[in-house]
């Protein structure tokens, strides 16, 4: 290997070390910060300086004398430590400053710029400084007393590289079990790294974690014997980890993918072929007893032979499709908390900018992820952490006085329910401030609902912030509208519940596996559409009178809630399909919202390999990948979140046939104990040609009912002697009137008001606060 050919792999080798020992440092430094002056913090500053030592001799070896030159300097601050001296506030923000750096210098040696002017570079007067500051001698601390600072002032450094590490990167590569490359000198600087204690942290940038990988040092303490054979005479052997980067797993995953779906398409040729050798045998008995039975008894028996082979075939080859694909996902699963790395040093950096104490702690952490699926984690997490330091957590003094502990806590846990799993990130501050949420929402024009959990949703809205200060970490009203997107991108969903002075927990749902699942395909406006069977929670078939109208928009009353009904083809801008007498409907369930889509037809449930959309196709709307069936075939897989939330408020459409229209005047029979309401629906109701009896309360209109008679009924809830539900009551009780149509009309918009008013038989539910003209009219237009 020529001397270009060697130096470019011997970079190459020390960037991908460089990623793991950079997590390393981040963690062991956040660790001596919290334990520093204990007997803990020896081992954590020998584990600091072996990493440092290590990319030190891997950086000498790569000819990044820069790097090289910053390690060394940080040994001479960090070790002092060694004794159990205690170090500055300043000096943590220089190192933590140090590490971002190292991370820095490593991007651009990555993409071949020189480190001239880098952070780096500017850092190396303070870190000399700080050097020369923790030689000056010290006293350990002693027991009882007050801890000493040992780093002296370090200038402005402190203010510098705050922010945490760049954070979205990849996630799934394992370090090189070795130093990446040859020591000049021959103190065993090449030695490999082990973080804290000795763990082998795996990260993702280059591939994924090799099994086998331990935690001990690849090289030995100067002075130690090489290991025996055993007392048998054999060498033990090891297994040496082996780097596979993760683009190779990912293809592999894709191609084990594939090799399923042709499984499945096998199964679908040998049931063809069963078809083929029953129809032969029909054909067999109508020539029976002729000379063509014969030879058609013998192909039916070679048919049925190579049938019986084909599925032999087929599950075998079903069984390795399925086995290989198991091994796959196992090779690129990683820990949980590996997907966190990094989280706790953002969460510090926000509260030391916002002058609070914080802990992060993580439960789940072993449980075993899809790489893929922990990287698009990655970023919502960072979003949710570094909201609930800047948003929820209080400063220390109002934790003090609220009975709180002055360090808060945020906790960050992972948890498989059946195929999903669910990240919850809650903390114990203050809670959501809800009414300051409903004020901005309200001076922005939205439409702001009584309930708390719909108030604590709009947190997730564009633009909408509940700080007034505007920092680098908050106040934009930015964070949660990104959280929301990438975490409905993969098909997920994100809750929010929240208690006054106690605390608020957002909770992430998303799919075990992105690359495969099982979906509904269902057919609309001409078109075959695949969906998610997870996030199917019922097939319905609906008739005429189980479809309300509440507020304008056509409604399913279900057993336990009030379902937004709209049509699949509608939303999607489709053809129609024409009106049936019953209607076949899906509903989808987005967390605990829940919408009926009415479709045409329900055609299968597959499995289905998923496909990204391209990018000229991206963003279209309600579609977030494609599903690739086992036939072959291609289906746009839409989107249950944003489905859910388009169904919602959709204006009525004809779902149903209509009966013929009748050309008498109908008679509509209104109370309302206002006399400025009722005269304004009298009105609006005559002037499109109704007849109209005015009454001023429920009583007085079920006396009028009974002498004059109506087509329908719009009535207030509230009114004096007989109100608008006991109305309704009698009218659904009565044999004569059962079947007339009743719309409440009311100023009470809660969900609960709204389920009474239909249970008690109303057809339509119409609030005040959203009524207009239009929706009174389209609602009696449909129910007569």
């Amino acid at each position: 290997m020529d001397r270009d050919r060697l130096a470019q792999a011997l970079l190459a080798t020390f960037l991908e070390e460089l990623e793991g020992h950079v997590t390393s440092l981040n963690r062991d430094l956040l660790a001596l910060e919290r334990e520093q002056g204990t007997p803990p913090a020896t081992e954590r500053v020998s584990a600091l300086l072996r990493t440092l030592h290590s990319v030190k001799g891997a950086a000498r070896a790569a000819s990044a004398l820069l790097v090289e030159t910053a390690c060394h300097r940080l040994e001479e601050v960090l070790e002092p430590l060694r004794d159990r001296r205690t170090a500055s506030p300043e000096m943590y923000e220089l190192c933590f400053a140090a590490v971002d750096a190292l991370d820095d210098a490593g991007r651009r040696l990555a993409s071949r710029q020189e480190l001239t002017g880098s952070p780096l570079e500017l850092l190396l007067p303070d870190l000399e400084r700080a050097a020369q500051a923790a030689a000056a001698p010290a006293r350990p601390v002693e027991s009882g007393t007050s801890r000493a600072t040992a780093s002296g002032s370090v200038g402005s450094a402190g203010n510098r590289g705050t922010s945490g590490p760049d954070f979205a990167r990849d996630a799934g590569a394992s370090r090189p079990p070795g130093a990446g490359g040859p020591e000049a000198s021959g103190d065993g600087g090449g030695s490999r790294a082990s973080g804290s204690g000795g763990q082998d942290s795996s990260r993702d940038g280059g591939g994924s974690r090799a099994p086998g990988a331990g935690g001990a040092e690849s090289s030995r303490a100067p002075g130690a014997e090489p290991s025996e054979p055993s007392a048998g005479g054999a060498v033990l052997e090891t297994t040496l980890p082996v780097r596979v980067s993760a683009q190779k797993l990912d293809a592999l995953l894709s191609r084990s993918g594939e090799l399923r779906v042709a499984a499945l398409r096998l199964e679908g040729r040998a049931e063809t072929l069963e078809t083929v050798r029953e129809e032969l045998s029909r054909v067999r008995d109508a020539v029976r007893g002729t000379d063509g039975e014969a030879a058609l008894r013998r192909a039916e028996t070679e048919l049925a032979r190579v049938a019986r082979e084909l599925a032999a075939d087929q599950r075998a080859l079903g069984g390795v499709a399925t086995g290989m694909d198991d091994e796959v996902r196992r090779a690129r699963t990683l820990p949980f908390v590996e997907g966190c790395s990094g989280l706790e040093r953002a969460a510090r950096d926000v509260a030391r900018s916002e002058g609070k104490k914080v802990r992060l702690e993580i439960q789940g952490g072993a449980l075993e992820l899809d790489r893929s699926l922990l990287q698009s984690l990655r970023e919502p997490m960072l979003h949710l952490v570094r909201n609930a330091v800047a948003h929820g957590l209080e400063f220390p003094e109002e934790r003090v006085r609220a009975g709180k502990p002055e360090e808060g806590l945020v906790t960050l846990s992972a948890r498989l329910r059946g195929s999903r799993v669910e990240v919850t990130v809650e903390d114990d501050g203050r809670g959501m401030d809800l009414r300051a949420l409903r004020e901005r929402a309200i001076a922005r024009g939205l439409e702001v609902s009584e309930d708390d959990a719909d108030t604590a949703r709009l947190a997730f809205h564009p633009g909408l912030s509940t700080t007034s200060r505007v920092t680098e970490v908050a106040g934009r009203g930015v964070g949660l509208d990104v959280v929301r997107t990438q975490v409905e991108t993969m098909r997920g969903t994100v809750e929010v519940a929240t208690q006054p002075g106690k605390g608020a927990r957002f909770t992430l749902d998303v799919p075990l596996t992105l690359s495969t699942l099982r979906v509904l395909l269902v057919s609309t406006g001409g078109q075959t559409l695949a969906l998610a069977s997870e996030g199917v929670a019922r097939l319905v078939r609906l008739a005429p009178e189980e479809v309300r109208d509440v507020e304008g928009h056509p409604t399913w009353v279900a057993e336990d809630a009030l379902v937004p009904l709209a049509s699949l083809s509608d939303v999607l801008g489709l053809p129609p399909g024409p009106p049936r007498q019953r209607r076949g409907a899906v509903v989808l369930a987005a967390g605990t919202a829940r919408a009926a889509l009415v479709v045409d037809e329900v055609l299968a449930e597959q499995e289905a390999l998923v496909r990204a959309l391209g990018p000229r196709v991206r963003r279209a709307r309600h579609v977030s990948a494609a599903a690739v069936l086992p036939d072959g075939r291609l289906s746009l897989l839409l989107n249950p979140v944003s489905l859910v939330r388009a169904a919602g408020g959709r204006p009525s459409t004809a779902l149903f046939p209509t009966p013929a229209a009748r050309a008498t005047r109908r008679r509509i029979l209104l109370a309302d104990d206002s006399p400025t309401t009722r005269a304004l629906e009298q009105s609006i109701l005559e002037g499109a040609g109704y007849d109209v009896v005015a009454c001023a309360d429920g009583a007085e209109a079920w006396e009028r009912l009974q002498t004059v008679g109506a087509e329908a009924l719009v009535l207030d809830v509230e009114m004096p002697r007989m109100d608008g539900i006991a109305l309704t009551e009698a009218v659904r009780a009565s044999p004569r009137f059962s079947r007339l149509p009743v719309v409440l009309v009311t100023a009470r918009g809660k969900p609960e008001d709204k389920a009474r008013g239909l249970q008690a038989g109303a057809s339509a539910y119409l609030v005040k606060s959203a009524f207009d003209p239009t929706s009174l009219l389209e609602t009696l237009r449909r129910l007569l």
